[in-house]
């Protein structure tokens, strides 16, 4: 007993306003007399003889707060505490209001957070505003920067789902005009008494919503009691359908302002009503979908699922408890269920209803049948064309199916719905990237960046502008991809080869060596870094490097490649034929390689090999001019001065424009 007691003078501080309000409407409510005191002890009885204790005590403990010396209202609360705790002491739903008082308190320490900031900003204002005018203008301009990328990002997200909360809306207004018709015609058949008995209810009820669109929650209730109050005994049914308005009416009071003390009280009235409704009518369907939505917005999947289970079942033809099943089952992983509640709708329910087939997509996908999936999506590409989501979804799909037509045409006609959807513009830009289209993937990629930055997008439109020969332009962009993330050591690369084709070498080397260090098997980087190393005289460190990557991967080209020419700097010509050997292993047509491997052998003073080794580069290739002089120098060391001879003269033959054709003629002269 105490326990509760707790629980609800915690939910009392937390809702200060609430309780105020709700105590000021009480007040109002018993200044009319006798009359509402006694419907409102006739109703606490009702709920207690319901075993609906928690709002009979919330009604009692108005009373006794307007006059603590009323015997009766004591009385019957003392017998509503008594059977509580005979009851075990718990509410109707236990774990929902463990949600709703964490809410509540929660709110408390953000009021809480709130004071104590104010009171400090009022003593630090002097030091905070000296603070902010020491921040740089790069500072500020980065934080704007995010906040914009922040704020159209946020709008993309409110965009697509305000698109599928109206399609919602839209489907429960359509079920609420059904169910008004089909009580309206069965008002028709009744008794004029009993008829205008229920349409005063049903005024009340109307009365209680409009109270509440205008924010009166307070007068609200009231309504809301009058119209319970005032139900006719015998009509369960009716009974029933009232507290399922009531309670859809307080769950939208609750989505007005969720957060809020009002919110929290709100909802909390929303699931006793539903389970009110429920325990009158144990066909109706509609209290059951109140509460899903309920214990959905309170993190309960299970209870939400469960919920949605009995509405679907009392009422299977309801498309919209089949929709909100599915996607119920799709968010606790049932994805088979989900595809089975999914398409019951498109195939049977309401096959004119896109979210559905929208959902049907994403769960086939999640289900890896993208040929169901696509051919979802385009189910509701049909019934709604501009459904930019959807054409975003073919695009995925088709884009990885190898059709980048396809992909290409379905992200620019969810762009001609959207120019400004920064999901499909970032698309196209890979799918023009990968197809070689390096003007339309920078038109793509600039258009994303405007709408909204990220560190994926900065490092593509920088890969971009420099393939396209813009490395100025390109380095900024890799920058900020590294500051967005920093840990990144292909972000880090990509820095470091635009840097360094932007003669920015301090930067290239700082990037190659962060890279390096983040990545301990990025060997590119390590390969990159010693080149620089090499370019700059610096013959030891790339040494360093050059190693560290062939020990990654021996079987690397470039590893090998680089090792040998560093080691031939270093006069180690044995080391720098076993590398140029294992390089032209990995790459045999390789001309290059093959020249600098004979050049290798003559420095370690294998002639032999060498010769070898030059007449096979003529042979794959009979314009490999310097190899022609190189070979006939090398028949003149070895004494060979006919095909010296022979090889000289053909190179002039065949081209008689050879830059070091006076050196050839003196070779020649003197032969």
């Amino acid at each position: 007993m105490q326990e509760r007691t707790k629980k609800r003078l915690i939910i009392g501080i937390a809702g200060g306003v609430l309780a105020l309000a709700l105590l000021f409407g009480t007040m109002a409510v018993l200044k009319g007399g006798s009359r509402e005191r006694n419907n409102m002890l006739t109703l606490a009885r009702e709920y207690i003889d319901r075993e609906s204790y928690d709002r009979a005590l919330d009604i009692l403990d108005a009373l006794i707060i307007k006059d603590a010396a009323d015997s009766e209202a004591r009385s019957l609360r003392d017998e509503a505490l008594d059977k509580l705790k005979a009851a075990g002491g718990t509410r109707e739903d236990d774990t929902l209001a463990q949600s709703l008082d964490e809410l509540g308190r929660s709110l408390e320490r953000t009021a809480s957070t709130v004071a104590q900031s104010a009171a400090q900003q009022g003593t630090q204002s002097t030091a905070q505003g000296s603070a902010a005018d020491s921040s740089t203008s790069s500072q500020q301009a980065a934080l704007a920067a995010a906040q914009q990328a922040e704020a159209a990002r946020k709008a993309e997200e409110d965009a697509a789902r305000k698109a599928e909360t109206d399609a919602l809306a839209a489907a429960e207004a359509e079920a609420a005009a059904a169910a008004r018709a089909a009580r309206e015609a069965e008002l028709a058949r009744m008794s004029e008494e009993l008829r205008e008995k229920m349409e005063a209810v049903t005024r009340l009820v109307q009365e209680g919503r409009t109270a509440i669109t205008a924010g009166d929650n307070t007068s609200a209730g009231k309504s809301f009691t009058a119209a319970t109050t005032a139900l006719p005994p015998g009509e369960d049914r009716f009974a029933s359908q009232t507290w399922s308005d009531i309670a859809e009416s307080w769950y939208e009071a609750y989505k007005q302002q969720p957060s809020s003390p009002e919110g929290v009280q709100a909802v909390r009235e929303a699931q006793r009503a539903a389970q009110e409704a429920i325990r009158k009518d144990s066909t109706a369907a509609e209290p059951h979908y109140t509460l899903s939505k309920i214990y959905n917005d309170a993190n309960l999947p299970d209870q939400a699922l469960s919920e949605l289970e009995q509405a679907q079942r009392l009422d299977p033809n309801n498309y919209l408890y089949a929709y909100e099943l599915g996607r119920a089952y799709f968010s606790v992983k049932k994805y088979e269920e989900a595809r089975r509640a999914f398409e019951s709708v498109t195939t049977r329910l309401n096959p004119r209803y896109e979210p559905a087939f929208f959902n049907l997509g994403t769960t086939y996908r999640v289900l890896r049948n993208n040929t169901a999936a696509l051919a979802a999506f385009r189910g509701a590409i049909a019934i709604k064309p501009d459904y930019v989501r959807a054409h975003v979804e073919v695009g995925r799909i088709l884009a990885a199916g190898g059709d980048t037509t396809g992909a290409i045409r379905s992200f620019n006609t969810a762009l001609s719905f959207s120019p400004q959807d920064a999901s499909a513009l970032r698309e196209l830009g890979v799918l023009y990237a990968a197809g070689g289209q390096l003007v339309n993937a920078e038109k793509a990629f600039e258009q994303a960046l405007a709408v909204s930055a990220d560190a994926v997008t900065y490092y593509n439109l920088a890969e971009v502008k420099y393939n396209l020969d813009k490395s100025a332009e390109a380095l900024p962009l890799a920058q900020k991809a590294v500051q967005e993330r920093p840990s990144s050591a292909t972000y880090q690369y990509l820095l470091g080869l635009i840097a360094h084709k932007a003669g920015s070498v301090d930067t290239a080397l700082a990037a190659y060596r962060e890279a390096a260090r983040l990545d301990v098997k990025h060997i590119q980087s390590r390969i990159n870094l010693g080149i620089i190393y090499l370019e700059s005289g610096f013959v030891d460190n790339a040494l360093t490097v050059f190693d560290e990557a062939y020990k990654i991967d021996p079987k690397s080209l470039e590893a090998n490649n680089n090792l040998a020419n560093a080691y031939g700097k270093k006069s180690l010509f044995e080391k720098s034929v076993f590398h140029y050997e294992a390089a032209l292993a990995l790459a045999p047509r390789d001309i290059t390689i093959r020249l600098n491997l004979c050049r290798a052998y003559v420095q370690a003073g294998n002639n032999e090999k060498a010769r070898d080794g030059y007449i096979e580069v003529v042979k794959l290739d009979a314009n490999a001019w310097d190899a022609y002089y190189e070979l006939g120098k090398l028949y003149i060391a070895i004494g060979d001065n006919v095909n010296a001879k022979r090889t000289l003269a053909d190179l002039l033959a065949k081209n008689p424009s050879y830059p070091a054709r006076a050196e050839v003629n003196s070779l020649l002269s003197g032969l």
